[in-house]
């Protein structure tokens, strides 16, 4: 089981959390998503994750994760 966390900006409340967690979910590996609207933070479990496919995942829900360039 793998573990990545992002930094992400632009969220603010439970909505975006769980517009965040629906995305990522969809990615194939995942496992569980925790997302921390208060610390701006997305924690992904899983196995065999790719980072580009889960940035694009949360860039897709409307969110920005810093490094990350616009598809």
């Amino acid at each position: 089981m793998a573990r990545m966390n992002f930094t992400v900006s632009g969220m603010s409340c439970g909505h975006c959390a769980a517009s965040i967690k629906e995305k990522v979910t969809g990615v194939p590996g995942v496992s569980e998503v925790d997302v921390d609207v208060a610390a701006g933070t997305v924690a992904v479990e899983g196995t065999d994750l790719d980072d580009a496919l889960l940035r694009a995942a949360i860039t897709e829900a409307g969110y920005e994760v810093p490094g990350t360039q616009a598809a």
